[in-house]
């Protein structure tokens, strides 16, 4: 039995083989059937794909010989159009060739022409000057007959002389009086209506020129505010943080700001020095921006230095604009606004200098209505008359001329530009509001509280300076004008001669330089006057 159940065991198991070996070889025999089959389908793709791609290389074979045949005849047209405008530009120059040449042709013929007439001219000339040797020969002539006759008349003037000499003095001093007489009647006659007609034109100007003076007299109704260059601190430790390690903040802080920040003994201030009221602003800005933050390092100090600038100059602008709106000015050029604005950041002698052209633009537009004037272009004037403050420290010259020509520069009217140029008497005013501008200025700044110079110092100056004049030689009297801006001179005329007293000028103006310390400019003004006096009795 169990040999049969290993036999079949056996049986069965080579029948599994067969069956096995039956169905892989079918599988085998159906995958190579489809192998072939995708070969067969590709290479019949292929084909396709051959055939398809010459069909299109043929289309772009044709296509390339149309377009290269589109092309050669494009070329051609354009060769043959270059031709014809070559043909026309060369025609054009054979053209104007032939025209210069029957322009020079024309030329020459004329200038032979010319050559003819100064020929002519030339054959008239000489006979001219043979007529003229003629004449001056007749005229030597005609000479010689008048000096006979000047012989006779000198022996008659010398008979009429001692005839005069037998007069007596009265009778001689009579007959000279009433020819001098005759002869001036007519010339006194004219100058008197002249001078009629000179003062009923200058007499309506003369009662304004009074009027705007008297009004220097009065007050003003507030006081300016002067700057302050120092900076509170919450506690005195933070000037160590301001200095740095090793200094380094500080040193950093001066070289951006271009200002130098003075730490002493005085508690709870750091004190900023500088020659620039703008920078010295900045400094100032910066510094309070560091304490309010507390980060006190170069980089924020950069940092904030930088936009401090950008805030600065924004608010130089804003200012004046806001200062031209306030005065009726709106239509003042942008570049003039931001300079006028500058001046928030200028004082003169503790007085804001944006503050006191706004105040003399008001001043000028008041008194101007009262006068009958354009009050519009004195409050113009009034708050452009020290616009050359802004810019002084970087322009040569004095606040009048970098004033005058700004003014002249925007266009300016020539009532502006006359009244900046005029307003500490450096020329002549030529109109009404020049002088009402003037007292609008010494107005605003001679009202109290409005300059913080001592009393004290500003008399010494004023002595000093006449002393100076006063010092040379022929000198009778010195008068120290507009505050000090002007010294005029009275010379004695017997010891000062007309050609010394520009000499004069000179001397004093060279010893107040060397001897003085001075604001701004002096004018020296010498004034040598010969008087004659007599009494009727």
């Amino acid at each position: 039995m169990e040999i049969m159940a290993i036999v079949i065991v056996v049986f069965a198991v080579i029948i599994g083989l067969v069956i096995g070996y039956v169905s892989i070889s079918v599988k085998m025999k159906s995958s190579q059937e489809a192998a072939e089959l995708m070969l067969l389908n590709a290479e019949q793709e292929a084909t396709n794909l051959r055939g398809q791609a010459e069909r299109e290389a043929d289309l772009l074979l044709n296509e390339a010989k149309s377009e290269s045949k589109s092309l050669k005849k494009e070329a051609l047209l354009e060769a043959k159009e270059e031709a014809r405008k070559y043909r026309e530009e060369v025609d054009a120059e054979f053209k104007s060739e032939r025209q210069e040449l029957k322009q020079i042709e024309s030329r020459l013929t004329e200038r032979a022409s010319s050559l003819d007439r100064k020929d002519d001219n030339l054959t008239n000339k000489e006979k001219t000057l043979e007529q003229k040797e003629q004449s001056i020969s007749d005229r030597a002539k005609n000479l010689d007959v008048r000096e006979e006759q000047l012989e006779e008349i000198e022996k008659q003037k010398q008979a009429e002389l001692e005839r005069v000499g037998s007069l007596t003095q009265s009778e001689a001093k009579d007959i000279i009086l009433a020819q001098t007489e005759e002869n001036l009647t007519k010339e006194i006659a004219s100058r008197i209506r002249e001078a009629e007609q000179e003062v009923k034109e200058r007499s309506d100007k003369l009662a304004k020129d009074i009027l705007s003076q008297a009004m220097q007299r009065i007050a003003g109704e507030y006081v300016a505010e002067s700057t302050n260059s120092t900076v509170h601190l919450p506690d005195d430790t933070m000037k160590g943080r301001i200095i740095g390690r090793e200094g380094r903040n500080i040193r950093t802080f001066e070289s951006l700001t271009g200002v130098d920040v003075i730490i002493d003994d005085t508690p709870e201030v750091v004190t900023l020095s500088g020659f620039d009221p703008i920078r010295r602003e900045i400094a100032r800005m910066t510094m309070e921006t560091l304490l309010k933050d507390g980060r006190i390092h170069p980089a924020r100090i950069e940092e904030l230095v930088e936009k401090n600038r950008q805030e600065i100059d924004n608010k130089i602008r804003e200012y004046g604009e806001a200062a031209a709106y306030e005065i009726g000015a709106p239509n003042l050029h942008p570049d003039l606004m931001k300079i006028m604005g500058r001046l928030q950041f200028r004082t003169s002698y503790g007085q804001n200098v944006l503050h006191h052209s706004i105040e003399v633009a008001k001043l000028a537009g008041i008194m101007a209505s009262e006068l009958g004037e354009n009050a519009t272009l004195a409050r113009r004037a009034g708050f452009l008359h020290d616009i050359g403050k802004a810019i002084d420290r970087e322009v040569e010259g004095s606040h009048v001329e970098i004033g005058t020509e700004l003014a002249r520069k925007y266009k300016e009217h020539p009532v502006v530009v006359n009244t900046i140029a005029s307003h500490h008497g450096d020329v002549e005013p030529e109109s009404v509001i020049a002088v009402i501008v003037a007292a609008a200025d010494a107005l605003s700044a001679a009202r109290p509280g409005a300059r913080s110079e001592s009393l004290e110092s500003y008399i010494k100056r004023l002595h000093d300076l006449e002393e100076i004049a006063n010092s040379f030689e022929g000198v009778q009297n010195s008068f120290a004008l507009q505050a000090g801006r002007e010294i005029r001179i009275m010379v004695n005329p017997g010891q000062i001669k007309d050609d010394k007293v520009t000499i004069l000028a000179h001397k004093v103006r060279e010893k107040i330089e060397s001897n003085l310390d001075y604001p701004g400019n002096i004018k020296v003004t010498v004034i040598r006057e010969l008087r004659a006096v007599d009494y009727a009795k």
